[in-house]
């Protein structure tokens, strides 16, 4: 019979996540994998082969999705293609002066940030359309054949077209990219009035010159993995993550790549909303630490989203799932400054040669190497026990730092956790300030290599009440491709008063923006897709007449018939966020926004460990935490009682982490296989 499984691979820096559920929901089979950075594909086609390993039938996949690093990677490294931009004439330096900010407004001596596209490499056509759409000077076509030449003849692979005000009227773009398209057919092109046309030049002008950099070289990989997973018997289509927690056929991805950079941490996200619903809870900060990082994010009953995000150097306008970095991961590296003080991160031992006691030649004491010595992790199950870790490698590294401390290796060990917490406790906080919330209202989510590890810790130093580590968090972002739905935005640029619109005119806009994106539902669905049903969403980029500044406000189908209630709407959440707000004050709708959701039918709500009963055989470990010798439990998943509580210090060893509970929160599984921690003090 069809099994009708779901397989979600997760492509990250250090490793590839594969996981496979069942039309039930249950986990049917999860792995990690080294990635092959100079051949992602490779990873995956590992994964392939390990499942099948695992008795899983490659044929009976029927939805294949994954998130790929490859994009950011290759921005962040700035090996993509060699790229050349067409702009309007006068702007050749849109992506040298930026926004004329300072990246750190007290350092003077910053370095400038080296713009993707060099200056040789982008050329000026005569054209130009004004704001109101309306064509000022016709392209030059002649200029931009002998440019285009010139541009190829330095070696350019890859084309972004990006003139003045195409957001409102793209035809210059259009014709330009013709006739580039007929005469040079090799190249990847890609124009800003396609890939988001949104008022903003640089942001736009950037945008499209990130996709056109990173969009060959994701296009070939597509069809390697396309071709090589077809030997495999693999019958589903492609799909690739999106930053907005989406999904999107490969062929999408391919030609709009710069909607994937940052896919990885979204799929988490969006795993952990599906993993909080199914739980009951819906209010969750998620706690993601990897071996570099952390990441954290904010559910209320939903991902919040921001338009605000950062890759490498670069800021990305398309809408994100709002995720932001608050601390070291587990690879972390434990030094002195200059005065003597213990600091832990930002810098990373990575994979290679990685914390000491990987035992590849690391000498210096990262927070894994603190684990270790103070007995949390144990040096034969690292891994599932693929991997042994050295107990003497760790203890010499963490002298090199506690003996300038006048501390002893255990000592130091605590140290850096704490250290490591406090960091993150420094950031986390005006973080949550900033976003109105207070954390002990929440529960933290925890997943990621280290993260079960460190949550709890986290969680006590912020006063959150309740820690939830749902099954194989480590591989929970390749759980995140699986559940996803199709999703997309779009955008207007309008930059009108409510005053001066015509009765039904913002109705019309909206409706054109929702054809848009039911078109492109309609097309992506033909990629092998099937649907359950589709609705949009809809807001506006509001600010009151002569700010600088816009809130971005969610509108109903009444509030946009009636602009003076979008007004209203504006006026309240503007007091909410300011504690002021100006009724008299016209007020201007800046961007119109529409975000097209396509539900993929959901599997059963049935989870693997519904059924496990309470095992025995408990061990015991000796462990020292906060300075002082404990025993703790050290169990599997299965042998944690199903709602009742067991008392910290608890160790549960699974084989993609090591979840630690300390002293001063009592810890239980519920029916879906989560483990859930609560605070007894």
């Amino acid at each position: 019979m069809d099994k009708n499984y779901r397989l979600g691979i997760d492509i990250g820096g250090t490793f590839t996540d594969a996981l496979v559920t069942d039309r039930q929901g249950r986990m049917v089979a999860a792995l990690k994998t080294p990635s092959i950075a100079e051949a992602p594909e490779r990873a995956i086609f590992n994964a392939l082969d390990q499942l099948q390993g695992q008795g899983v039938n490659i044929g009976d996949i029927d939805l294949f999705v994954h998130g790929t690093t490859l994009g950011v990677n290759t921005l962040i490294e700035r090996n993509g293609a060699v790229t050349g931009l067409i702009v309007t004439q006068g702007f050749r330096d849109i992506l040298e002066i930026r926004r004329l900010r300072l990246e750190d407004t007290t350092n003077l001596y910053g370095d400038k940030t080296e713009a993707l596209v060099p200056r040789y490499l982008v050329k000026e056509i005569d054209e130009r359309a004004l704001a109101s759409g309306d064509v000022l000077q016709p392209l030059n076509k002649d200029q931009l054949v002998q440019a285009v030449d010139e541009l190829v003849e330095e070696g350019i692979t890859a084309l972004a077209i990006s003139f003045m005000h195409s957001y409102a009227n793209p035809a210059h773009e259009k014709e330009a990219e013709e006739i580039i398209r007929e005469r040079h057919p090799q190249l990847f092109i890609c124009r800003s009035s396609a890939i988001w046309p949104q008022q903003r030049e640089f942001e736009r002008t950037l945008a499209t010159a990130m996709n056109a950099y990173v969009g060959e070289r994701m296009g070939s990989y597509f069809v390697r993995l396309q071709e090589g997973s077809h030997q495999y018997g693999l019958k589903a289509n492609l799909l690739s993550t999106m930053s907005n927690g989406g999904i999107m056929t490969a062929a999408s991805a391919a030609s709009e790549p710069v909607r994937t950079l940052l896919s990885g941490p979204a799929s988490g996200v969006i795993a952990a909303t599906h993993i909080a619903r199914k739980a009951g809870i819906d209010q969750v900060i998620t706690f993601d630490m990897g071996g570099t990082s952390v990441d954290v994010a904010l559910i209320d009953k939903e991902p919040a989203y921001s338009t605000e995000n950062k890759v490498g150097d670069f800021p990305v306008i398309l809408p994100a799932v709002d995720v932001t970095a608050i601390g070291a991961g587990g690879g972390s590296v434990a030094w002195l400054d200059s005065v003597g003080v213990l600091k832990v991160g930002p810098r990373s031992a990575g994979a290679y040669p990685g914390p000491a006691c990987y035992g590849r030649g690391g000498e210096e004491p990262t927070t894994t190497d603190a684990y270790l010595q103070l007995g949390i992790l144990q040096a034969d199950r690292f891994l599932g026990g693929q991997m042994r870790l050295h107990p003497e490698l760790a203890e010499r590294a963490l002298n090199t730092v506690g003996t300038k401390l006048g501390l002893d290796a255990s000592q130091t060990a605590q140290a850096i956790l704490d250290v490591a917490t406090a960091n993150m406790y420094a950031q986390f906080s005006p973080l949550m300030a900033r976003k109105g919330v207070d954390p002990r209202d929440f529960t933290l989510l925890a997943y990621g290599g280290a993260g079960p590890m460190h949550a709890f810790l986290m969680a006590r130093e912020v006063g959150i009440l309740r820690v939830l580590v749902p099954p194989a968090p480590g591989t929970l972002c390749a759980m995140g491709c699986t559940v996803a739905n199709l999703r997309n935005d779009f955008v207007l640029s309008l930059h009108k008063s409510s005053h001066a619109l015509a009765s039904g005119e913002l109705a019309s806009f909206y409706a054109d923006l929702e054809q848009q994106g039911r078109s492109w539902v309609e097309v992506e669905a033909r990629g092998g897709v099937e649907l359950e049903s589709v609705y949009c969403l809809y807001s506006a980029d509001m600010r009151y007449e002569g700010q600088a500044f816009d809130l971005e406000i969610a509108l109903t189908q009444e509030e946009i018939a009636d602009p003076e209630q979008a007004k209203e709407k504006f006026h309240a959440y503007y007091y909410n966020v300011f504690g002021i707000s100006q009724p008299e004050s016209e007020v201007m709708f800046i961007s119109l926004r529409a975000t097209i959701v396509g539900i993929v039918p959901s599997h059963g709500s049935v989870d693997s460990y519904a059924q496990v009963s309470h095992g025995g055989g408990a061990e015991e470990r000796t462990i020292t935490f906060d300075h002082a010798r404990r025993t703790a439990k050290v169990l599997t998943r299965e042998q944690i009682p199903l709602e009742a509580s067991i008392p910290g210090p608890v160790i549960v060893e699974e084989y993609d982490t090591t979840i630690f509970v300390p002293p001063g929160y009592n810890v239980r599984r519920d029916a879906h296989g989560n483990l859930i921690g609560e605070a007894t003090e």
